[in-house]
């Protein structure tokens, strides 16, 4: 039976209320997040005090570090972090607001950074432990219409990348999860839409905002299957950097690659021509 502490942000609802469920399940222990406790009592009468429920909003820099503490304090150490709190902005370039924007990026973001930027002094001295970022294919392709939601994502994918190769000395390992659409409220309650323009009603941003607001966008990810994914995570010796989940994130994520591989290819001699010549 596992022996781990799990600190899981965002847990209301989608893959952190999935993943939640499933580990307690496991029997392992949970410190979750959420902005109204109330959501989690279910789960905290049957799980007991292997479920610790803490209020935070990612976007405060000093709730972070408190609910942190306050999850180690209570199970005296964490094994694996999952940042999973994030919602969808959905609109073009110029039909989100400067407001939206910025809430876009403080949440999905600038969250996980703090996050991490909290634990990390726990898991070094702990020696070792796992972070997961819940990001999604979306930080590997982009489509019109998410322009903002896909710079938290791809910004996210940076960062945590770039983590990685910093931590591996301590024994903390990273992994960024890639899920395409799964069955949650990422388009409805969770999702923010910006006011649209009729000038883009005929274009490629227009038709996705109709196609999402008319449902008719395959969904195909199941939340509990996904949840189960990640859990697994954990049980692996190495884990990847990168885990795709869906048969449309693989199918976007492979297209996608073969592309740019293309056109790499295609620019091999232009990318060549630009060196310094050699000098005797």
């Amino acid at each position: 039976m596992p022996d781990r502490t799990w600190l899981i942000t965002g847990t209301s609802t989608g893959i952190g209320r999935a993943l939640t469920e499933t580990l307690l399940e496991r029997g392992e222990r949970v410190a979750a997040t959420v902005r109204a406790p109330e959501v989690l009592a279910p789960l905290v009468e049957a799980a007991g005090d292997r479920l610790l429920p803490l209020i935070l909003d990612t976007t405060d820099p000093e709730g972070v570090t408190r609910a942190v503490e306050r999850a180690h304090a209570a199970f005296g150490r964490i094994d694996v972090v999952v940042s999973n709190a994030g919602y969808g902005l959905f609109g073009a370039a110029e039909e989100v607001t400067d407001e939206q924007i910025e809430r876009q990026l403080a949440t999905n973001l600038l969250g996980p950074i703090r996050l991490a930027r909290a634990v990390l002094p726990l898991l070094r001295a702990q020696g070792g432990g796992r972070f997961v970022q819940i990001s999604s294919v979306g930080g590997l392709v982009a489509l019109p219409h998410l322009g903002v939601y896909h710079a938290s994502k791809w910004g996210v994918e940076g960062f945590f990348e770039s983590l990685r190769a910093e931590v591996e000395p301590f024994g903390v390992q990273v992994t960024l999860v890639e899920p395409g659409a799964v069955r949650t409220d990422f388009a409805g309650r969770s999702g923010e839409l910006a006011p649209a323009l009729a000038e883009y009603a005929d274009t490629p941003a227009g038709q996705l905002r109709q196609a999402f607001e008319h449902g008719v966008i395959p969904v195909p990810g199941d939340p509990r299957k996904v949840a189960r994914a990640v859990a697994d995570l954990a049980d692996r010796e190495r884990a990847p950097l990168r885990l795709v989940l869906g048969s449309d994130a693989f199918a976007l994520f492979q297209g996608a690659l073969r592309d740019r591989l293309g056109e790499l290819e295609e620019q091999k001699d232009t990318a060549l021509s630009t060196d310094a010549d050699a000098t005797v």
